[in-house]
Parts: C-alpha cells; structure tokens; sequence
C-alpha cells in the first residue's frame, strides 16, 4: 500500500468530505487528491523517476503535507526534513538522502540558501509561498505538469526519515509502504474509533514531520479530517478540540504537562475525544494518573521508534483501568502489550531470549521494522543481530504480556557497582507535586564511578527545599539510586519533538549549581 493509497481510500467514502482543515480553511478530498495529482504530474516533467528522492521542508501547512501524496503518487520517496533542524544538519540530511527535489516554505528560504550551493544532486529547488530568486515559484513548478501519472516506487520504499544527530551522524530510516500499511493497520485495531460511518477528526499540533504525520494515515483511511495547527500553542489545542469535536490527537509528554496545567482546562468541553496518544518519551505515572481525571478515560499511549514506527506497543484507553473502574497503577508506567502484528522480545547481550521479568534488550520481528539504513549496511547489520530488530531499550515483559521500558541502553548509571535505571529514579522525582519535568544522568564521581544527577524544571511559582526532595526519592526508591546531586534549571534543552536531550545536558554541566549529600 503506498501513501497516496491511504488518501484515495478516503476519497473513496466521500470526495465531498473536509480532509484537511487550517485557519477556517476546509480542504475537501477531492480538492486535496487533484493538488496532489498536479504535484505529481509536476514533479514526473522535472524528472523524477521512481525511486527519486524528494525532500519537503516545512513547519505544519497542509500544502506541504498535500506534497507527500504528489510524492507517492510520482513513485518517489518522501524525506521529511525537520526544520528546526540547524543549517549543517539538514545539508547533511538532504545529502544523504541523495536529494534530487527540495520543496519548502519561504520562511526557511535563509537556511535552504545557506546549504543549496552544498548539494550538487539537489537540482531543483521550489518555494510553496514565495519567491527567494533562486527558486521555483509554486504555481510556475505546478505549471509545468502535463497529464495525470500514478506509478508506483520500486522496492516498495515510501519514506526516507533521519534518526537526528544526538548520538552521532544522523541515519536514514527506510520505511517501506508495508510498514506503514502496517503501522496504519496496527492503530485501526488497536485504538477506538467512531463507530461505523463514523468520520474521525484528527488533531494535528506536534510537527507532521514527526508522529503527528504517519498518524495521519489511519485516519484518511476512515475518511476523516486531519485539523492542522500550524504552531505550538496549548490555548489554541484545547480551543481546536472543542471547535471541531477533535476524536483523535498525538502530543509527548511535555506538551500533555503543558496542557495539564493551562488554566482554562478544567472548564473545556473534551467529551468528544476518543484517543488521546501519548509517546515518543516515558510519561510521568502520577502525571498521567492526573490526565486520567481532568482530560477523561481516553488516553492512550503506544511506544515505537523510527526504525519500527509508532506501533511496537500499544496501551488503548480501557487498559488504562482495572476491573474496580480505577487507574491500573501497576500498569501506568507500561508500554502496553505487543501491537497484534508484531513480536516483540527481551534478548541478553549474547542473544538469548529472556523469560518473563528479566530485564534486557527489547528486540522486535515483523513487517513492522524497517527496510535498512540507506547506504549504511553496517549499522542495519549491528541493528538486526540475531535475526531481531535491536531497540536499543533495556526492558521487561510482565507474566501478563505487559512490556516495561526501563531505560535506554546508552542511559543507565553504574554508581557504586550498582545499575540505577534513570526513567526509575525520574518517576520517583516527578511525583513531587513542585515538578514539572526532569532528567537524570549519570556524572563522572571519583567515589561512586558514576554519581546519579538530577536536573529539575519546577512547575510556575513552585519551589524546593534539596533535603525534603532527597527525603521523598528516597522512601521512594532507596538510597543506591537517590540523586547524588540535583540542579534546577529554567528550562530543559529538547528535541525537535519534545524529548528531552540528555548528551546535551551533559555537555552543559561546567560546575554543579547545588549538591546534595
């Protein structure tokens, strides 16, 4: 199944029917599946081939996201390209990616002007809504398409996408249509829907590049509508929510914290969600316990990575409960069970696979996971030893088939001989009422090898006495894996997503602020 399929299925239940709304403006399928066919007509006379590589890079706008389905339908691979990215990354990306087509926003005409003369395979280049100089005009690019095309990729490649540069030089995830007709199956069966005929309306605030977008598949498959907000704003979230009786949303962690405490959220209309996804980062337990209540019995989290999107996991809303009606607790700091049409194991480092409740690699099977790293064959080949795919999550699967996440592998302190879990001791710190979010890491310490450090982000108007909080981890916890030392900062350095980046919070440790013993 290719991407444009997902859209021509939704067309199918009703070309009249809104699919992508933004700024009051209704775009209908027919109205998005006839741009999208001149997208392709245009990209097939500047020739693309199949198997070409086309790049957008745009902040959300359904144009920009119109163009993924011109994309499919011309038999090239889609490259999203973050934009929040820095100049040097994105070069490094588009190159990579052996990009021949680049499509962006004028508003990151600099940044694509700063790379262009970089690329020599980037041979065409083409502003949505403006005109740099040196670029396509949209309507003359759309000009110079003649007739309709449908063909199909070779390989079945659909996406190309970056893993991003925390750990390393970025890696090119190829995603397949299978995958995503995989991931896109998964969420059908796993999350509520409206009932039959029912249409689902869809949410979209966190970047299309991201979740937020291959979210998007299901739902046109439905024929619903895809509501996009083209920044940031947690107001504007819940104003959207009650306007278009939003079914369906994604948001990280942080941004659902952000929501938690707007000051208008107890008095917002929310019965008309569904399925409110939380993922790409480990959510707070007493956090989400909160969310239970004041958004409704409608969250629901699924765990997946790039290399295995979205799906490796899912925890619908009533697996949020228990048979007395009441937050599972033992369950809330779960992944969920194993998505239906994944396998999912704990291996040990020699690649034996572990029994219930013993804790190692999280590895998965199934036409779920990705094709490869492009023009990496090394990294593939590390990243499916033994016939699995390695995740490089350190975890466990309950008697009940509950997978838990401990940690990243790359993440875990050795203090004193001991393994300190960091998403452990970060459930226990953000159990305290003052705060908003964390992160532990482990520092050098001549004594313990690694000492466990905590850098807080208090919520507005908290503050926090360093002895109580010691006090509270450590009922918690014990002593092994209570914070050595605890900073609070003003903000934590993020992803383009939302997660938090813990190599750059140990880049920016000089001198410690405040040390507790």
């Amino acid at each position: 199944m290719r991407l444009i399929d997902h859209l021509d299925k939704g067309a199918s239940l009703g070309a009249d029917a809104p699919c992508l709304v933004c700024d009051g403006e209704v775009r209908t399928y027919g109205e998005v599946r006839e741009l999208g066919d001149r997208i392709a007509a245009a990209l097939v006379a500047d020739g693309v081939e199949p198997g070409d590589r086309v790049a957008v890079l745009s902040a959300n706008d359904p144009t920009a996201f119109t163009c993924v389905f011109g994309i499919s339908r011309a038999g090239a691979v889609w490259c999203p390209v973050n934009p929040r990215n820095e100049a040097a990354e994105n070069r490094e990306l588009l190159d990579l990616f052996e990009c021949s087509v680049l499509i962006f926003q004028a508003s990151f005409a600099p940044l694509v002007d700063a790379i262009r003369h970089d690329l020599p395979g980037l041979r065409t280049l083409v502003c949505l809504d403006g005109d740099p100089g040196w670029a396509l005009g949209w309507e003359t690019f759309l000009s110079r398409g003649q007739g309709p095309v449908d063909r199909a990729c070779p390989d079945d490649v659909a996406m190309i996408v970056g893993t991003g540069g925390t750990t390393g030089r970025p890696k090119g995830v190829v995603l397949t249509g299978t995958n995503i007709e995989t991931m896109t199956a998964i969420t059908l069966m796993s999350y509520p829907w409206p009932a039959a005929g029912g249409r689902p309306t869809y949410l979209a605030l966190a970047p299309l590049t991201h979740a937020a977008g291959v979210l998007c598949f299901p739902v046109l498959c439905r024929g619903g509508s895809v509501v996009v907000m083209r920044s940031p704003d947690v107001g504007g979230f819940l104003d959207h929510v009650e306007q278009h009786r939003v079914t369906h949303t994604f948001l990280p962690p942080t941004l659902i914290y952000m929501v938690l405490d707007h000051p208008s959220l107890d008095g917002r209309d929310l019965s008309s969600l569904q399925c409110f996804w939380y993922g790409a980062a480990p959510m707070s337990v007493a956090r989400l316990e909160e969310a239970l209540t004041r958004i409704g019995p409608v969250m629901a989290q699924l765990f997946g990575q790039t290399e295995a999107p979205m799906m490796i996991s899912t925890m619908p809303p009533e697996d949020h409960f228990g048979t007395d009606g009441r937050p599972a607790r033992d369950r809330l700091s779960s992944a969920g069970r194993p998505s239906p049409l994944v396998t999912v194991a704990v291996m040990d480092d020699g690649g034996r696979l572990l029994g219930p409740g013993e804790r190692g690699e999280i590895v998965v099977r199934g036409s779920l996971v990705m094709r490869g790293y492009h023009r990496n064959p090394e990294a593939t080949a590390e990243a499916s030893a033994h016939g699995w795919h390695h995740t490089g999550d350190i975890g466990y699967l309950d008697d009940d088939g509950f997978l838990f996440i401990v940690d990243r592998a790359k993440d875990m302190v050795i203090t004193g001989g001991f393994n300190v879990y960091s998403s452990e001791v970060e459930q226990a710190l953000m159990a305290h009422p003052a705060v908003a979010d964390c992160a532990v890491v482990g520092l050098p310490d001549d004594k313990w090898g690694e000492r466990v450090t905590a850098v807080l982000q208090l919520r507005p108007g908290a503050t926090l006495d360093d002895a109580e909080l010691t006090s509270f981890v450590k009922a918690r916890i014990g002593s092994v894996k209570t914070p050595k030392q605890i900073e609070i900062w003003p903000d934590l350095p993020r992803s383009k997503i939302g997660k938090v980046l813990k190599a750059e919070i140990k880049k920016q440790f000089v001198t410690p602020r405040r040390t507790s013993s």
